[in-house]
């Protein structure tokens, strides 16, 4: 007999309506997914390029052609607006094609003089991948992973959060329906607890998880145990820094996105603003007007900008910091409170003249809600920028490139975008310092962390 604690309850945060019950596998039901795997690590890591890459090309053609239902999923399970769905849909298209195409030359040996009459360093797949993904972005997180992953002839595992299941099976059938060999990629609906317990399996060669810093610890500690190379991509608070000669009226348009898209629940989102004196007003009125000019709404409809919080626990969280805030001595320019209507909706909100010990600052805020701080100068506003246990990404706002380009020197983050908005790309490394979290995803960098950098010497003839 099925019981309830055997069901993953699915929440739709639009509506608070049960969308439906998944039953967890069993631990037979796991244990065959895992061996499948295993198995199917030694036949698709002797596959050639041109298979890999044939695999993903169709992988993407058929998130192409199931676009609107794969969003429609998307929305349902945790919120995102339906626009902003359709482009993280195209977004992994677009890496499917990306690594298709470049794979190859990322891992071909490379020569290596040495006394040897030739040297060269090859990549050789690790074996069974398995990825701990996070719900804010469902598709483009597996995706990132999966691609460079698969090209690389590694075949991954997918522990999907629970609220996000329907997207996880969604993945899994697209690649078996693409052709994928059984065990290639395989969709796991287990609890963390059993993901992490997994990584010690003797069959799992390496983990990737994104994710809270309590989940990334519990993954580390025991990938350290078993002596596991491991990926972590955890929290953040980027700040988005604005000196004295911005251009305001473009650093606050990029501000409402970098902070309210994804319903402001990414890891990258712009959350900290620390702008220069001189211009702190000028800023906090343009970024407050154009804020308050979002619209709330059904995530289903077109014209909404920012839909629900992703679960319950997640708003009241979010509204305990802003809270906190302002009985520390923060300022409410907008918003502040829960949306009095049925589903899990918060107001977009600016807290202005935040500071150190204030929740705002100190932590990471997962949702619509942007803490605006006063800094004295450009060293104040790095000394501010840097006085966080996170160094995921972050953005400098000004019209001197080069003065920027000096300010990045002293960034404590994995990423710096000058007059722009942080963004991953397939053609970048993304990743994080201090308690963002180590090792990097996309890219060349990405591909090469889950390989065995092997060291071929041929001596003389």
């Amino acid at each position: 007999m099925v019981t309830r604690s055997d069901l993953i309850e699915t929440v739709d945060p639009t509506t608070e309506d049960v969308i439906e019950r998944i039953p967890r596998m069993s631990a037979a039901q796991l244990e065959s997914k895992v061996a499948a795997a295993a198995r199917a690590a030694r036949i698709w890591a002797a596959k050639p390029f041109d298979e890999r890459a044939a695999l993903l090309r169709a992988v993407g053609a058929r998130l192409g052609s199931e676009r609107e239902s794969l969003a429609a999923t998307a929305v349902r399970e945790m919120g995102k607006p339906l626009t902003q769905a359709r482009a993280e849909v195209r977004k992994c298209e677009s890496a499917c094609e990306y690594f298709a195409e470049h794979a190859a030359a990322m891992l071909a040996p490379q020569p290596a003089p040495s006394n040897a009459s030739r040297s060269y360093v090859a990549f050789r797949p690790l074996g069974v991948l398995l990825a701990i993904m996070p719900w804010n972005f469902p598709y483009w997180q597996v995706i990132r992973a999966a691609a460079p992953a698969l090209m690389a002839g590694n075949v991954l595992l997918l522990k999907h959060a629970t609220n996000t299941t329907r997207c996880a099976l969604e993945l899994e059938r697209l690649f078996t329906e693409a052709g994928a060999p059984e065990g290639v990629f395989g969709a796991l609906v287990i609890g963390g607890e059993a993901a992490s317990k997994l990584v010690g399996d003797r069959r799992i060669a390496a983990a990737t998880l994104t994710g809270s810093e309590g989940a990334g610890a519990s993954v580390a500690r025991t990938a350290g145990e078993h002596l596991k190379k491991c990926v972590l991509e955890l929290g953040g608070s980027d700040p988005f820094v604005v000196l004295a000669d911005a251009d305001l009226d473009a650093a606050s348009t990029v501000a409402v996105k970098a902070r309210f898209q994804n319903n402001g629940e990414s890891c990258i989102a712009a959350k900290r603003f620390i702008v220069e004196s001189g211009v702190y007003d000028a800023f906090l009125e343009r970024f407050a007007e154009k804020t308050r000019a979002q619209i709330v709404g059904n995530p289903m409809d077109e014209e909404t900008h920012v839909g629900p919080c992703a679960r319950n626990d997640l708003r009241g969280s979010l509204d305990k910091q802003v809270r906190d805030t302002l009985e520390r001595g923060g300022r409410l320019v907008t918003g502040g409170k829960a949306v009095e209507r049925r589903g899990f909706f918060y107001e977009p909100t600016i807290v202005g003249d935040v500071g150190g010990g204030m929740p705002m600052f100190d932590e990471e805020t997962f949702g619509p809600a942007a803490a605006v701080i006063r800094a004295t100068g450009r060293d104040d506003a790095l000394r501010l920028a840097n006085a966080s246990p996170y160094g995921l990404g972050s953005s400098v706002w000004t019209r001197d490139v080069q003065a920027a380009e000096e300010f990045a020197v002293g960034v404590e983050a994995g990423a710096v975008f000058i007059n722009g908005m942080v963004a991953s790309d397939p053609r970048l490394p993304f990743g994080g310092i201090k308690r963002s979290g180590y090792g990097r995803e996309l890219s060349a960098f990405g591909i090469h962390e889950f390989v065995n950098v092997q060291t071929v010497w041929i001596g003389p003839g």
